[in-house]
């Protein structure tokens, strides 16, 4: 299946669609995702600078008004828990802009170096993590002290790298929900303040609150948390979770003002339809957005019942649905140009026909990541799995049409087409992982005793 792109002027641009292409390279612009959504009628008049006409992608966004096919943002499915809200109408609330400084972690430790690293400090998480129950109850500073390490170990690992720990957490074990739910969020959370330059400080703390924001739940009935849906009466009984662990947490030394202020906030909506104190806008500290932002695109993305999960694309339009109403808009914004429309681990269909795993990120093209292919065009398994390398490909094919060996008309383009619900085919994720991984990682080994034994 291709993708569903179609080709217009720039002067038929209108807010809602998806650009997922240009007339001129990606590189020529200031567009740093490879593929956006128009959110604002600046971007439409700074593609107006740049380009002549663009690709937008109907699946994703708005198509033009003149087409039978234009397709309205993906509306949730009716199983997903809606977001509680008075009204799902953006509100004028104060929210100061957020403050972005791009660029500021540009140094990359290659894939193969950082994820023995990465493996190791992932065991080291678990332990503290299921530590921390018992320990919370005895307000043992160890715990505390042991988790607030790994979190600042963490926080140094996505630094190196952003892929290493985020394959690690991919595949999660269903009865470690909670678990798996808090190390993924306080992942997303270091990759999106690594995005916008925060400080080294406030990554600290806001990962050590983000792996402690469910402590509370330890005191509700397990029964509870397993309710898909809940009456109103255990919905007000189930939010009392969040002031548990403001309680546990304030008892001890070990965990500072401003990380206990993230598991307090970390459920606030910025139009008041959150818990526990209904704040609003600013008054909801920026640590506590970003925390509630990530756990909510984690909750959608990986919920307990994993056939109710949404694709990534599908996550990201929910988000997208909720800028100005739930979320602050330009801090959703933001996240999704950080986390791009395909993480590492997602599901994807080719124009090929054939589906492959992301593997890992390109961060100069974000639509070129590298997968690795999984199954055929027939959806079959491969007998052997191939890692292709979108990007690296797509410069290939360029430079063959450059150079008068390939006409364009000639060149089939692999493309990402679209990203699949984790549970559309029988993939096993944990095996791709390990393939590619730790295959990189003996390569790279190899490599190293060959290039030794030849120096």
């Amino acid at each position: 299946m291709g993708l569903k792109q179609v080709k217009v002027g720039v002067n038929d641009l209108v807010l809602g669609m998806f650009v997922s292409g240009l007339d001129r390279p990606w590189t020529q612009t200031p567009f740093p995702l490879q593929g956006f959504y128009l959110r604002d009628l600046e971007e439409i008049n700074q593609l107006k600078r740049y380009c002549k006409h663009v690709y937008i992608d109907v699946q994703k966004g708005k198509g033009p008004a003149n087409r039978p096919h234009s397709l309205a943002p993906i509306p949730r499915k009716k199983t997903e828990a809606p977001e509680r809200s008075p009204s799902n109408q953006p509100l004028d609330v104060k929210v100061s802009p957020l403050k972005v400084r791009h660029n500021v972690y540009s140094h990359y430790t290659p894939l193969k170096n950082e994820v023995e690293a990465a493996r190791a400090l992932n065991q080291r998480v678990a332990k503290a993590i299921s530590e921390i129950d018992e320990g919370l109850a005895s307000l043992d500073t160890q715990v505390l002290s042991n988790t607030r390490k790994v979190a600042g170990e963490m926080v140094d690992s996505v630094l190196r790298n952003p892929d290493a720990l985020s394959w690690l957490n991919r595949v999660r074990d269903a009865d470690e929900h909670s678990y798996s739910h808090s190390v993924r969020s306080a992942i997303w959370a270091i990759l999106f303040g690594r995005y916008i330059g925060l400080s080294k400080k406030d990554l600290d703390v806001l990962t050590f609150g983000v792996l402690l924001k469910d402590v509370g739940k330890v005191k509700l009935d397990a029964a509870l948390l397993r309710k898909d849906n809940r009456s109103d009466e255990e919905e007000l009984e189930y939010e009392k979770f969040v002031l548990y662990g403001v309680e546990i947490l304030r008892k001890s030394r070990q965990v500072e003002p401003r990380a206990v202020a993230v598991v307090h906030s970390h459920c606030e909506r910025i139009n008041g339809s959150g818990f526990p104190q209904h704040l609003k806008g600013d008054k909801i500290p920026v640590l506590g957005r970003i925390a509630g932002l990530v756990s909510f695109y984690d909750e959608i993305s990986n919920p307990r019942n994993n056939s109710k999960a949404l694709s990534p694309s599908r996550a990201v339009a929910r988000l997208y649905e909720l800028r100005n109403v739930a979320f602050q808009e330009d801090l959703t914004v933001e996240f999704i140009r950080a986390i791009g429309l395909y993480p590492t681990g997602t599901l994807v269909e080719l124009s090929s026909g054939e589906v492959a795993v992301v593997v890992e990120q390109n961060f100069e093209r974000r639509l070129k990541p590298k997968v690795m292919l999984v199954l055929d065009k027939d959806k079959q398994p491969l007998k052997k799995q191939v890692v292709v390398d979108l990007a690296k490909k797509d410069i290939r094919l360029q430079k063959q049409i450059d150079k008068g060996k390939k006409r364009l008309q000639d060149v089939d383009r692999i493309e990402i087409s679209h990203d699949l619900e984790p549970s559309s085919y029988p993939v096993d994720i944990a095996k791709v992982r390990d393939d590619y991984l730790f295959s990189t990682q003996r390569k790279g080994i190899l490599g190293r005793i060959k290039h030794s034994l030849m120096g």
